[in-house]
């Protein structure tokens, strides 16, 4: 019996893999006095006269909901909030158990980007930060950008960011054991959707300068009609020299190759062309874009995938609980730059000199202390750059 097998047996089993406890006592008058009424009004009147005691007074300060419209689904695609709901119970047992965060499963039965924002906006005085989930492209970039501009708290699109930051820490161990600068690389991003384009960006800014993001169709390029409005922007930082082709044809050479496209769209013979001790991350699920062993078979240098399976996981897992339990810690308005930065490099340093290997380039998604670290890394520099609302950060 495989891996999907057994989960459809064992969700049977569970019936669901969250739940809700008190965290106080109601088992007597007094209890009951203090934790509801008559004694909950002082706590509700403080807040009415002060909003931000939300934070001190209840759970808001530690409570994320994980929201999808369920169309992007892992590589599901779009199969509905409902269907979507497994995934989202998944990744709040993850935010509890690696990052200490409260996290709810919030599906919405809406593909109207005016209503998502809408809903969010309405509910977000309940919580202390906002995840967004599998949510397709380009509808993701409107959505993520509208919240992050009008609230207040954290907004943080994990199929974007959660996956550039992931993919950088990969990045920049490997390209120590492959003894490569970042700056002097050519890399190679397959899928121009939110994953591709959020790490293109990521990744320039770390410092790679020559960058090509492919679709279905080939390298993009600036000025081609047929991009969509965030794919135009990607088109205006990467392919400086303006190159036309075929994905086989701009990986010729390259140093590294990211994929988070479709499964086996990467042959051997592409994999044998690319410059020496390539790098090459396949990270489609469930299928990669080329088999590990097949990569390593043409000459691939480290190869990394987003399944357990194999070594040199790179899953976003190793990112959301951490980087939400420092900016919940220190109430951060938004998540920065530089707070996803530090989460990188703090993953990336999880990994000793002494440990560091072509088959171990990141700490394992199950370290509690590669969480640690990410979310203190995350809380220093919200707390640098000026988006704590702490007062005395």
């Amino acid at each position: 019996m495989n891996y999907r097998e057994m989960s459809l047996i064992k969700h049977g089993q569970w019936k669901g893999k969250i739940e809700m406890v008190p965290r106080v006592p109601v088992d007597s008058r007094e209890a009951l006095s203090l934790a509801y009424t008559p004694g909950v009004a002082e706590p509700c009147m403080a807040i009415h006269e002060d909003v931000e005691k939300s934070f001190t007074l209840t759970r808001r300060w530690n409570t994320v909901p994980v929201i999808t419209d369920g169309t992007a689904v892992l590589g599901l695609g779009d199969i509905g909030p409902e269907a979507g709901m497994p995934v989202m119970e998944g990744k709040c047992a993850l935010f509890k158990a690696y990052g200490g965060v409260d996290a709810y499963p919030i599906c919405l039965k809406t593909k109207d980007t005016e209503e998502i924002i809408k809903t969010i906006k309405i509910m977000s005085g309940s919580f202390g930060g906002i995840n967004l989930e599998d949510i397709s492209a380009p509808r993701c970039f409107e959505i993520e950008t509208r919240l992050k501009d009008e609230l207040d708290i954290p907004v943080f699109h994990d199929d974007q960011h959660g996956t550039a930051i992931v993919s950088a820490a990969a990045l920049l161990n490997a390209l120590k054991l492959a003894g490569k600068k970042i700056e002097e690389i050519r890399l190679v991003i397959n899928g121009a959707g939110a994953a591709g384009i959020a790490i293109a960006k990521f990744l320039i800014k770390l410092g790679v300068k020559d960058l090509y993001i492919c679709d279905r169709k080939g390298v993009i390029c600036e000025g081609d009609e047929r991009l969509n409005p965030a794919q135009c922007e990607i088109a205006k930082l990467t392919n400086a020299r303006k190159f036309r082709g075929t994905l086989a044809d701009i990986m010729k050479g390259a140093d590294v190759f990211i994929g988070v496209s479709g499964p086996h769209c990467v042959t051997k013979e592409m994999v044998a062309s690319m410059a020496e001790k390539s790098i090459l991350f396949p990270c489609a699920n469930p299928v990669p874009e080329i088999e590990p062993q097949d990569a390593k078979d043409a000459g691939a240098f480290i190869v990394g995938t987003g399944s357990s399976e194999h070594p040199n996981q790179i899953n976003n897992v190793l990112v959301f609980p951490g980087l939400f339990r420092g900016a919940l810690d220190v109430r951060a308005r938004t998540v920065n730059t530089e707070m996803m930065i530090a989460a990188a490099n703090g993953i990336a340093a999880c990994v000793s000199e002494n440990e560091l290997s072509r088959e171990y380039i990141l700490p394992y998604a199950y370290d509690k202390n590669a969480h640690k670290v990410v979310a203190k890394a995350v809380a220093e520099a919200a707390i640098n750059t000026g988006v704590s609302k702490l007062k005395n950060s």
